[in-house]
């Protein structure tokens, strides 16, 4: 069995912020002051438009079709893609740099729908949440099959922080509609969506044969249903550590990721496969992982609420 541990310098130095030796390390550029704008080149047969997709890394302007890797140490990876399905390029883009009425940029992301139209002759609409999350993605996009297969998600960490710290604000459009739009098909759904923020703690292993598992460590995690009246300022969502179910704030969503929703990982033979959760870890144990995930939706792919809105700054871990 090999317990899988790297090296990243995923945080900035530790800073105080309250007098009772509570302390926070911020997240490398969750301050959201620095972003890349990508002008992706579009298929003619789609238009021909060129496409701005932001990326959470040094500030700069990248031009031309080319695939996206994490840049100058951002650990950060978008909902953001191009996507090239049978030489078709297309962008797609859901998570936007926005202006924070405290001063300096925040991160806004947004759920709606990406069309496609091919000389009036195909006309495909698909529903995406933006999301941003502690991994990368593995781009050109090459089909709308598995998602979770092109993400790598989460980051080498051993640290046990008290809770996970941030600014954020929702907002819910007033005709609120949760949608099902997969791009051969849509329909509407009963209810509608939240906006979710995650911190998952993992102890993760891989077998002889590649297989990736893990076990659960802590579990920090919220929806948000209803619009805020404004910013909500240094809002913390506690770690829970072992097994919560018994806990009085444990939710249903904030359970063991089912086998078929698994989050994919590198193994060490460079195959991206399933990282399967197997059961709860014991609540001392240490962690060799870590997921943060903020989402304009909490559903399953291609499910969401058009309109919805959720804008995040400052995230740190608070020990």
């Amino acid at each position: 069995m090999q317990i899988l541990k790297y090296a990243l310098p995923l945080m900035l130095p530790m800073c105080a912020l309250t007098a009772n030796s509570q302390k926070i390390e911020p997240i490398k550029y969750a301050d959201f002051e620095n972003w890349l704008t990508r002008n992706v080149h579009e298929s003619k047969l789609i238009g021909g438009h060129v496409k701005q997709i932001y990326e959470i890394a040094p500030n700069g302007t990248e031009d031309g079709n080319k695939a996206y890797t994490n840049r100058g140490g951002s650990p950060w990876a978008t909902s953001n893609v191009m996507a090239n399905v049978a030489g078709i390029v297309k962008g797609s883009n859901a998570v936007f740099p926005d202006e924070n009425p405290a001063g300096g940029r925040c991160c806004k992301l947004t759920t709606i729908y990406e069309k496609v139209k091919v000389l009036g002759i195909v006309n495909l609409e698909v529903l995406v949440s933006g999301s941003i999350y502690l991994g990368h993605n593995i781009e050109p996009i090459r089909s709308t099959s598995n998602p979770y297969g092109k993400m790598e998600m989460g980051v080498p960490f051993t640290k046990r922080p008290e809770a996970l710290v941030l600014d954020y604000r929702v907002s819910v459009p007033k005709s609120a509609q949760k949608v099902r739009a997969t791009g051969t098909s849509k329909k509407k759904l009963d209810g509608h969506d939240s906006a979710e923020v995650y911190i998952l703690l993992q102890r993760r292993w891989e077998d002889e044969e590649g297989n990736l598992y893990a076990k659960r460590v802590g579990t920090g995690r919220e929806r948000y249903s209803a619009s805020t009246d404004g910013w909500v300022k240094r809002h913390k969502i506690p770690v829970m550590y072992g097994d919560i179910t018994h806990n009085p704030g444990y939710k249903s969503f904030m359970g063991l990721i089912p086998e078929d929703k698994s989050y994919y990982a590198t193994n060490s033979k460079g195959k991206m496969v399933p990282v399967k959760e197997v059961g709860w870890d014991d609540a001392d144990a240490t962690p060799t992982h870590m997921l943060v995930m903020c989402s304009s939706g909490c559903g399953t792919a291609y499910e969401g609420t058009p309109g919805m809105v959720l804008w995040v700054d400052n995230l740190g871990l608070q020990y």
